[in-house]
């Protein structure tokens, strides 16, 4: 079972009108935490204060919330690290309040074991018939209403698939359930613009910047599905994975039609590229 701290004390529970329950109101971060250490924390922290600006709230103290989170990284050593962000308990209705109280969550979990496997061999996809509404003044952040997330999980993948790619209402590639997407193509790297929905990763932007360091080419724009059956290598990024390629892409959706289905071809590994990024990161 995880441990669970709630405004700092060891405890389980948070007040039952609390907004995060009530609305969604709120944001959070998953965080790998290796060697005893939080990876990437002030990019995380950095996001974590931008979207809770974007919401309307001021986030706790960020140079405190950073010692707390590597106190627990010590305790931890290898592991995930999830830290919730609410507006607290208050206000009418949708109305939030003018000062709100914070609640904090943070809690320690292991790193899915399956996730090594994958890190190692890759996976393939299948495209999901849930598809995310666009609404810019959310997109980007990792706010805590995740009801498309769990619509799409409800769906069972097939035996061949490992998690769901998913489109926008204008059948645009965003991401997957889980994790950002890169395309390759020569020496330029794709990866979609997330300025109507989905989450801008802190791993996406890690890799970005390595990317640009090693003199890639890299642009975020519309992705078709086109775009990916042409691509020459595609892979995933989050902060728990790293970096994972994708293997195939099972197509149930470009012509709605669950009967039919195309295998995309299984693209070659392109191992010098995710090596560098790799021991550059």
């Amino acid at each position: 079972m995880a441990l669970v701290f709630v405004n700092g004390q060891s405890e389980n529970t948070i007040q039952a009108l609390d907004r995060g329950l009530a609305y969604g109101d709120g944001v959070f971060a998953t965080m790998r935490v290796s060697n005893s250490q939080v990876m990437f924390i002030e990019a995380h922290l950095s996001r974590l204060n931008q979207a809770c600006l974007r919401l309307g709230f001021q986030p706790p103290v960020l140079s405190d919330l950073q010692s707390r989170l590597q106190k627990h990284a010590q305790s931890l050593g290898e592991g995930c690290i999830k830290l919730l962000i609410s507006r607290g308990v208050g206000g009418r209705g949708y109305t939030a309040p003018s000062n709100p109280t914070i609640t904090e969550v943070i809690s320690l979990h292991e790193i899915p074991k399956h996730y090594q496997g994958w890190q190692q061999q890759g996976i393939s996809l299948s495209v999901s018939s849930v598809q995310l509404a666009k609404q810019p003044l959310l997109a980007g952040m990792k706010h805590l209403n995740r009801l498309e997330q769990v619509l799409i999980k409800q769906y069972e993948l097939t035996a061949k698939a490992d998690d769901w790619l998913i489109l926008d209402t204008d059948n645009h590639v965003v991401e997957t359930s889980m994790a950002n997407i890169f395309l390759v193509k020569g020496n330029q790297v794709i990866t979609p613009k997330l300025s109507d929905s989905g989450v801008a990763g802190v791993m996406r932007e890690q890799v970005i910047n390595t990317l640009l360091d090693n003199h890639f080419a890299v642009m975020a724009t519309k992705v078709t599905m086109d775009d990916i059956k042409n691509a020459d290598h595609v892979f995933i990024t989050n902060s728990l994975l790293g970096m994972v390629n994708i293997n195939s892409i099972i197509d149930r959706q470009v012509n709605a039609s669950l009967s039919s289905t195309t295998h995309y071809k299984p693209w070659q590994y392109t191992t010098p590229l995710l090596t560098q990024l790799t021991l550059s990161l």
